[in-house]
């Protein structure tokens, strides 16, 4: 409360900077890079309208996930968990086919995500059944902005 009453009556301007610099501080930005590769043939699947790495292109990489807040800004992206679909390896939580889960942004252009380069920092994949679940017109499905937030 002390600290309020500082900021609100003698240091107004001081305090907006320090707000800033502390949420600028907590944004995410890029680790690292890694170089594509063809895939082999028939080893790149585009069910889903996926891209495939390109050989030579440099990937921007991410080890860290946006701020939680109560309205976390994601694109909601359309992927197949099924063997052998655009998904890539199972999750790694408990290798079962599941309907949503978080893009790998921290590798990719490799067998264990079907030679797809990594996601950015915010992509959510969903199944075909949560896109219908969700009520989306299918020729809408693939990409959507979401907010979510973190449950305890």
């Amino acid at each position: 409360m002390m600290k309020q009453v500082i900021c609100s009556t003698l240091f107004p301007l001081l305090c907006i900077l320090l707000l800033f610099l502390s949420v600028e501080a907590q944004t995410c930005s890029p680790s690292g890079k890694i170089k594509g590769k063809t895939p082999p043939p028939g080893q790149c699947n585009q069910e889903n309208d996926s891209d495939c790495c390109k050989d030579g292109k440099w990937y921007t990489t991410y080890k860290c996930s946006p701020p939680v807040s109560s309205q976390t800004k994601a694109t909601l992206t359309l992927n197949s968990f099924e063997r052998d679909g655009d998904g890539g390896a199972p999750s790694e939580c408990d290798n079962q086919a599941k309907v949503v889960d978080e893009c790998d942004s921290t590798m990719g252009c490799d067998s264990d995500h079907d030679y797809q380069p990594p996601c950015p920092n915010n992509i959510v994949d969903a199944s075909k059944a949560v896109w219908k679940a969700l009520g989306v017109p299918e020729n809408d499905w693939g990409g959507m902005d979401i907010y979510w937030s973190d449950t305890d």
